[in-house]
């Protein structure tokens, strides 16, 4: 059995994941509007539901059916949509998946509030279950991400940003929401280090995909990050070898840039990071219920083209 059938095989996930895509669905929509439709044409543009997942496979198998869970899924899928609608605006990116973003087709003013009308539903979801852990844990993670933004800002366009600087920011910006999943899931803090782990992981393949996908997977143009100055690993690894490429993600104009950055070997290094961090998250489990479907959500993360 394959890792992606390895996850799909747990048992009740199935109508887990159909509960969850109804209580997004009732959450974005709760308040007509702008805001509410932005939110429901974000839903539906479509999405891995990885955090929702994790919410899943952490909690103990007995409990995951509770309206707990679901909420707890719900509301890390809501703020993981809100930083999408946040992150395009302040990138100024067009697509999303193949779709116009908040922000391209209805303003910016528009998209702030719908991402923070997204927060705000998130929170609501949580607060309704009287999950008063859960909240506190989200809370963090959304402080985190804000923190992880500001931290790329300064970062932007600074080809001598260290691989230290780049993994504290993936931390923040992306392993922290894995981790709080995690936690809100098993409601425990125990699984946080596979989250965060996961989450760095999923980062760099992010990253990578950045350098090497195409539109027709990913549904967004290649190299989004170099253009916009954004040192992520692939990016700094190749910078320190080629002169071209530091030109690049300092904002230069360097025609066949993305070519000199597979052509340092930078990709293949990268990778080896992120298999690293895959792998200290399969550390990190011990004794779970559904170690065989985390330990597959470890190699599905790295392994993949979208």
């Amino acid at each position: 059995m394959n890792a992606l059938a390895t996850v799909r095989s747990a048992p009740g996930l199935d109508e887990f994941l159909d509960r969850l895509e109804d209580r997004l669905q009732d959450s974005v929509q709760s308040h007509p509007g702008l805001v509410g439709a932005i939110g429901s044409d974000t839903l539906s543009a479509g999405g891995k539901r990885l955090r929702p997942v994790l919410v899943f496979l952490c909690t103990p198998p007995g409990r995951r059916a509770d309206e707990r869970a679901v909420a707890g899924g719900t509301a890390v899928e809501l703020v993981h949509m809100a930083t999408l609608v946040h992150d395009d605006l302040l990138d100024g990116a067009d697509l999303r998946r193949g779709r116009p973003t908040a922000w391209a087709e209805h303003g910016e003013d528009a998209a702030k509030a719908a991402g923070d009308y997204l927060f705000a539903r998130a929170f609501a979801e949580l607060a309704g279950t009287g999950d008063v852990h859960g909240v506190t844990v989200l809370a963090g993670a959304a402080l985190a991400l804000a923190r992880g933004e500001a931290l790329q800002r300064r970062q932007a366009f600074r080809p001598e940003t260290t691989v230290d600087e780049y993994l504290a920011r993936c931390s923040l910006k992306t392993g922290k929401l894995f981790e709080a999943a995690c936690v809100i899931g098993a409601g425990r803090p125990e699984l946080g280090a596979f989250g965060l782990a996961l989450g760095i992981a999923f980062q760099i393949a992010d990253d990578i995909l950045d350098c090497t996908g195409d539109f027709d997977t990913t549904g967004k143009a290649p190299g989004v990050d170099l253009r916009d100055g954004t040192p992520t690993l692939p990016l700094i690894l190749a910078a320190r070898e080629d002169a071209g490429v530091r030109q690049a993600l300092a904002g230069e104009p360097v025609a066949g840039a993305l070519e000199l950055v597979v052509a340092t070997g930078a990709i293949v290094t990268a990778r080896s990071f992120a298999l690293e961090y895959a792998a200290r998250a399969r550390v990190a489990l011990d004794g779970e219920p559904d170690r065989a479907s985390l330990e597959a959500l470890t190699h599905l993360v790295v392994d993949r083209d979208a």
